[in-house]
C-alpha cells in the first residue's frame, strides 16, 4: 500500500533560474506535403468548389499556433513550382510519384503562403534539388522531366521575395511573400540510387550561390543526415544556416506491440514501449549534435515522428497514451535546443495517415477537423513556454520535466510517465519566491481514443496553482507550469 508524504516532506521539483540558451520557437513547426492515394492531406484542406481553404482546417491550426509550416517532403524532388501557379483553369495537373495518384496543383506558392499568413506561421519552401539524383523520379515514363536545377530554384526565390517580381505580380500578388527559409535537399542520403555524399556537397553549393544572388538575406538548410552533415559544412558552411535530419521511430525495445493493434491486447506493455521511445530520438540528436556542435551551424529535424506499421489504422497514436510520449519527445528536442533550432514531430494535416497533427473527416460535412494528440501536446508547450532555457535540477521519480522562462514567469512541462500513479511535489525556483502560479493540464484515461465524434477530447483545462507551490501531477497527465516569481532578496529589503 502506497503511503502519501505530508505537505510537509513534499518532495521538491527545483529549477535553477540562470537562463541556459536561447530556445527556438521553430521546435514546434509543422510540415505539409501532398501524400497522393495514402492520405487526402492537401487536396482534402482546400475546398475546390470555393477555391479556399476548409474553414475548419484554418481554424483548428491556429489553434495549434504553429510558427513554421514546410512545403515539400518527397514531393520535393519532382515538384516543378510553376505548374502550382497562374489561373487555375491553366495548371497543370502532376502524378505524385512517391505516394501516389494525381495532384491538382490547384494548391501552389500563394495558396500555401496564403494559408501561413492565415494562421500566424512562417513559410519555409523545400527546392526541387535535381530530383536529389534519383533517375526514377528526374524522368518518369509519364509526365516529362521532373528534376529542375539551380536556376529554377533561383527563380523561385525571386518570384517570392524580390519586389518586383512581373511573374508574381501578373498572378496578384504586388507584395512580396518575403520566404526567409528554404530547404535544400529532402532525404538525399536515403536512396542508394541518388547523390552521394561528395555529389550533394557540390550540388548544394552551386544551388546555394545561385538562391543567395537573388535574395541574400535567406537562410539555407542543406541535407546532413547519415554522417553527411560534416562534408556538408565543409563544401557549402558559409551559405547553410542549417543542416537538415530526419528521424522515424518506434518504441526502440524489441517486439513492440505497437504495431497495427497488437497494442490493445496488452495495454501495460503498451505503455511502457510509448514511454520508452524518446530514447530514439534522444539518440539520434546526440549523433547529429556532435557532427555540428563547432560548426556554427544548426540543427533542423524538418521531419519526425512515429513510424509504425498499421499507420493506416491511426488507432495507437489516437490514443492520450501517444500525446503523453509525444510530449517525452518535445521535452527532449527542448533539451537539445541550443542546437536544435527547427523540429517537427509529426505531418501536418491529411484523412487517415497515422501522424496526422490535424485529422480531417471526409467527405466535407462528415464533421470538423480536429487536433490529434500529438498536436494537443504541441499546442499545450506551444502556447505556455519561455524563451530562454533553464536547467531542472531535482525531479522525481516518474517525472519527465524541462523549464524555461521569459521574464520573471518561469515555465515548467511536465509529464507523469507513471501510467496509475500519480506524483506529489512541492516547487521551487532557487532564489526566489512564487508569487502566483497556475497549470494547464491534460489528463485522461491513457488509452482513450479521439475521433470525429469526440473532437474536444484531451483539451487542456486551466487550474491555479495554490499557495507554497504544492502540487499532485495526476497519472498520465501532461502539464503546462506558468509560475509568478519574484527575487528573494526582493522579500528582505521590503522588511
Amino acid at each position: 500500500m502506497m503511503t502519501r508524504t505530508t505537505d510537509v516532506d513534499l518532495p521538491e521539483l527545483s529549477v535553477d533560474p540562470k537562463p541556459r540558451f536561447d530556445l527556438s520557437p521553430y521546435l514546434f513547426m509543422q510540415f505539409m506535403e501532398p501524400l497522393g492515394t495514402t492520405d487526402g492531406s492537401v487536396e482534402a484542406a482546400w475546398d475546390h468548389q470555393q477555391a479556399c481553404w476548409r474553414e475548419d482546417v484554418t481554424a483548428v491550426t491556429r489553434e495549434l499556433a504553429p510558427p513554421l509550416i514546410r512545403w515539400g517532403g518527397n514531393l520535393s524532388s519532382y515538384y516543378r513550382w510553376r505548374e502550382g501557379i497562374g489561373p487555375r483553369h491553366r495548371r497543370r495537373p502532376m502524378h505524385n510519384l512517391t505516394w501516389g495518384g494525381i495532384e491538382s496543383n490547384q494548391v501552389g506558392t500563394h495558396e500555401f503562403v496564403g494559408f501561413c499568413r492565415a494562421v500566424g506561421a512562417d513559410p519555409l519552401l523545400s527546392v526541387n534539388f535535381e530530383s536529389d539524383g534519383r533517375r526514377g523520379w528526374s524522368h518518369p515514363p509519364i509526365g516529362g522531366v521532373r528534376s529542375a536545377g539551380p536556376q529554377e530554384a533561383a527563380a523561385w526565390v525571386d518570384y517570392c521575395n524580390r519586389p518586383g517580381n512581373a511573374e508574381r505580380r501578373a498572378n496578384g500578388a504586388a507584395e512580396p511573400f518575403g520566404v526567409h527559409l528554404w530547404q535544400i535537399g529532402n532525404e538525399t542520403s536515403y536512396d542508394a540510387g541518388g547523390f552521394d555524399c561528395e555529389t550533394a556537397a557540390r550540388r548544394t553549393l552551386a544551388f546555394a550561390r545561385a538562391m543567395h544572388r537573388a535574395d541574400p538575406s535567406i537562410e539555407l538548410i542543406g541535407w546532413g543526415d547519415s554522417g553527411w552533415a560534416p562534408r556538408m559544412i565543409e563544401a557549402a558552411g558559409e551559405h547553410l544556416r542549417y543542416v537538415a535530419i530526419h528521424h522515424f521511430f518506434g518504441s526502440g525495445l524489441d517486439a513492440s506491440p505497437l504495431r497495427g493493434s497488437d497494442w490493445r491486447r496488452d495495454p501495460k506493455l503498451a505503455w511502457r514501449h510509448l514511454m520508452h521511445a524518446h530514447h530514439s530520438l534522444d539518440g539520434k540528436l546526440r549523433t547529429a549534435r556532435a557532427q555540428v556542435e563547432t560548426s556554427g551551424v544548426c540543427l533542423a529535424m524538418t521531419e519526425g515522428h512515429f513510424g509504425l506499421p498499421g499507420r493506416n489504422r491511426c488507432d495507437v497514436l489516437s490514443t492520450w497514451a501517444a500525446g503523453v510520449a509525444d510530449a517525452r519527445l518535445l521535452n527532449v528536442q527542448q533539451r537539445h535546443g541550443d542546437l536544435l533550432k527547427i523540429a517537427n514531430l509529426s505531418d501536418f494535416c491529411g484523412t487517415r495517415w497515422m501522424v496526422n497533427s490535424v485529422m480531417i473527416p471526409t467527405p466535407h460535412g462528415a464533421g470538423r477537423a480536429y487536433l490529434m494528440p500529438v498536436a494537443r501536446v504541441t499546442a499545450l508547450y506551444r502556447h505556455h513556454i519561455g524563451t530562454k532555457a533553464l536547467r531542472v535540477t531535482e525531479t522525481l521519480d516518474g517525472l519527465d520535466v524541462v523549464a524555461s522562462r521569459r521574464g520573471r514567469r518561469i515555465f515548467l512541462h511536465v509529464v507523469n510517465t507513471n501510467m496509475t500513479r500519480p506524483v506529489r511535489a512541492s516547487l521551487r525556483v532557487a532564489g526566489h519566491d512564487l508569487v502566483s502560479g497556475r497549470v494547464f493540464e491534460i489528463v485522461d484515461e491513457p488509452f482513450r481514443e479521439i475521433d470525429e465524434t469526440t473532437p474536444e477530447l484531451f483539451s487542456p483545462a486551466e487550474r491555479p496553482m495554490p499557495i507554497g507551490g504544492r502540487w499532485e501531477f495526476p497519472a498520465a497527465s501532461v502539464s503546462a507550469v506558468e509560475l509568478q516569481v519574484r527575487p528573494a532578496a526582493a522579500r528582505a529589503e521590503r522588511k
